[in-house]
């Protein structure tokens, strides 16, 4: 828009922009974090987020459990290990492996962690990735475990949105941005190379190119090191969604599977697994979107369709999880948005299926496999909105003992104060919408109850009950009633929940939002006037339509690291992956984007309520321009509205625990004060 007179603010380290900024959230920090009452709040916060009580997760490497802490005392983290004997104890004896916090005062660096790719079989080293500030760009650095210190003259990768894998201990791929002609439209790196140890990184070998104009989230190069099952795997993102798989030959060149781009796959040991999202047929069969299928890959690399289903969806329910052992294919699989998991089992007669021995009953089960190529062992974690999480270890094998409780959270709030429910709203079109309700027990309905309603509604994505613990304490323990939505863009209900709101139908996804806080006003849960709403990223969006669409519903608007502007979010930074969600402003796609776009929907001229905006200079993935460019207009216009932008953090919005607990005090303190009379 070259009319636009906000466009500066797009300029993300102008000085002028940035002194803009500072200026908005002094007078954001004066008005709402300048009490004791929200030092208090965010003092609680911190105590929950730094909490020695949390579950430390670990992830098994050979025969240690990394885990990666943050705590008040290492803000920025510490990469620690422990065994499994110790693990099981109250208080493991932990043995550090980095600490973030010494590397950041040692190099004068803000370094926030990333991630970490083993060397195996022995492990010895690694590939640590680490962001500055927590933007997606990262550096990738080759790290000695037993030495506890990074490799002098080993692997290193400049900063950029990229990474490396382990090829073998010479040889690593290589997926980085090199300059111009390097990076796809979307800024993601188009290219994977073969980089041997010392060689000049501009020299090396490319073994696979995507096009230019390709949108996607870029290339994933991996080697299969499963024992008998050794190979090389390449998946290229088309988009947003699709991607196309590819296996090395013995040369290695890389050779394209003929499977669905829409659908995704999985290669484990003799299998591949196919999770559809469009309709398929094969011969006279057509798979519906949502299935999961099985084949052997040998067989279906030689022309072979031989496929077995594994899953198919009902009107209820939709695949949520698919995670592979070594014997066994578990299934996590959502019936009106609750969990269940099924053990599958490959045999001469087909596959057989039974439910995860001992798998909790109620509220949301994640299983993850422990090692997929040696062991049957899962990691289950349990959880519900009012029931602190649960990790426990189970074994997929039907002779299996019960599953062993490992960890459990403490409860971070008083959680006999309130209770869960599920509801359903209607949609305009009459599409039934499930919701979660959490209330104070006792609630009175006379529409008086200051209520948070939160949602998503994209890219798949399924929100399912979980504890919140930041929540609880700032927005339950004060009495407040919480709601989560599960519209349409969301996983839900599968693929086709997605689809029903992708691109022109986006307004369905607004359309539940808002059938949703019809539903709790009618039924007198709450009023207006004591509504208010939550999102972020595509929640933003969500969010800055309930704004500029249905401003009459509610009390108060927060509208976290968003997409506001949809005819310039294609040309900000990771924008363009995402026209496969909402479709491409430069072409004819603008009429029905601009429907939905709140930085052009917005009227000077009509009334909305109390906004608060919260993004991060750092956020590399959808630009702060965004929020940026709203809450000027907001200004503009003499709305009420406040603005926060947080230095660091990327598209989390927050580095550590303390600038997360900030961030969080700031819309519960928000929503409080303009929803409680």
């Amino acid at each position: 828009m070259h009319d636009d007179p906000h466009l500066w603010l797009e300029d993300i380290d102008d000085p002028a922009a940035l002194d803009w900024v500072r200026a908005r959230n002094a007078v954001t920090e004066t008005e709402l974090a300048g009490t004791a009452e929200f030092a208090r709040l965010e003092d609680g916060l911190v105590a929950i987020y730094d909490s020695a009580e949390k579950i430390p997760f670990v992830a098994r490497r050979g025969d240690w459990y990394y885990n990666f802490w943050r705590d008040a005392d290492h803000p920025r983290g510490l990469w620690r290990r422990t065994t499994l004997d110790e693990y099981r104890t109250p208080q493991p004896d932990w043995e550090t492996v980095l600490d973030l916090d010494e590397l950041n005062r040692v190099e004068g660096e803000n370094w926030v962690w990333h991630g970490v790719e083993f060397l195996r079989p022995d492990r010895s080293r690694c590939l640590i990735a680490l962001s500055r500030g927590g933007s997606d760009a990262d550096v990738t650095r080759e790290f000695d475990v037993d030495a506890r210190a990074f490799v002098d003259g080993g692997f290193e990768r400049p900063e950029a949105k990229g990474h490396l894998t382990w090829i073998d201990e010479d040889t690593v791929y290589l997926v980085t941005d090199l300059g111009p002609g390097s990076v796809n439209r979307a800024g993601y790196a188009r290219t994977a190379r073969r980089w041997h140890r010392g060689a000049p990184m501009a020299e090396t070998e490319v073994v696979f190119e995507g096009p230019e104009d390709n949108v996607g989230y870029g290339i994933y190069p991996h080697r299969d090191r499963t024992p008998g099952f050794e190979r090389d795997l390449l998946v290229h993102y088309l988009d947003s969604r699709d991607t196309a798989l590819y296996l090395a030959d013995t040369d290695g060149a890389f050779g394209r599977v003929d499977a669905p781009d829409s659908a995704s796959k999985l290669v484990h040991r003799e299998w591949l697994l196919l999770e559809l999202r469009e309709p398929w047929t094969v011969g006279e069969t057509t798979h519906p979107a949502g299935s999961l299928l099985a084949a052997r890959l040998g067989d279906y690399l030689a022309g072979a369709r031989d496929l077995a289903v594994l899953f198919a969806p009902t009107d209820t329910t939709a695949l949520s999880d698919v995670t592979v052992t070594r014997h066994h294919v578990v299934l996590t699989v959502l019936d009106d948005v609750k969990s269940a998991v099924v053990v599958l089992t490959p045999g001469e007669g087909g596959w057989g299926a039974r439910p995860l021995a001992g798998a909790p009953a109620l509220g949301t089960v994640e299983v993850g496999a422990v090692d997929d190529e040696t062991s049957d062992a899962l990691w289950v974690i349990a959880t519900d909105f009012l029931t602190p999480s649960t990790l426990l270890l189970a074994d997929a094998s039907a002779d299996a003992a019960p599953p062993e409780a490992l960890k459990a959270e403490p409860a971070f709030f008083d959680a006999d104060t309130h209770v869960a429910e599920q509801h359903f709203a209607t949609s305009d079109d009459g599409t039934r919408v499930p919701y979660f309700l959490v209330r104070p027990r006792g609630q009175v309905s006379d529409g008086g109850n200051p209520t948070l309603l939160y949602g998503y509604g994209g890219f798949e994505i399924s929100l399912t009950p979980a504890y919140a613990p930041g929540v609880g304490k700032g927005w339950l323990e004060r009495g407040g009633t919480y709601a989560v939505a599960n519209i349409r863009g969301g996983g839900e209900y599968g693929p086709r929940w997605h689809q029903a709101a992708l691109r022109e139908n986006r307004h369905r996804a607004y359309e539940d939002f808002a059938a949703v806080a019809r539903d709790l006003i009618a039924r007198g849960v709450t009023s207006p006037q004591r509504l208010g709403v939550r999102g972020g990223s595509n929640g933003g969006l969500l969010t800055g339509n309930m704004l500029t669409r249905y401003p009459e519903l509610f009390g108060a608007v927060v509208i976290q690291v968003p997409l506001l502007d949809m005819q310039r979010y294609s040309h900000l930074l990771a924008g363009a992956s995402w026209m496969d969600e909402y479709g491409d402003p430069d072409t004819d796609d603008w009429d029905f984007i601009r429907t939905f776009s709140p930085y052009h929907l917005f009227d000077p001229a009509r009334e909305y309520p109390p906004t608060l905006l919260l993004t991060s200079t750092r956020d590399d993935r959808v630009h702060p321009g965004h929020a940026r460019k709203m809450m000027a207009k907001l200004a503009d216009a003499d709305s009420p509205a406040w603005y926060y932008e947080n230095i660091e953090g990327g598209h989390g919005g927050a580095a550590d625990n303390r600038q997360r607990a900030h961030m969080d005090a700031l819309y519960l303190e928000f929503l409080w004060r303009h929803l409680v009379p």
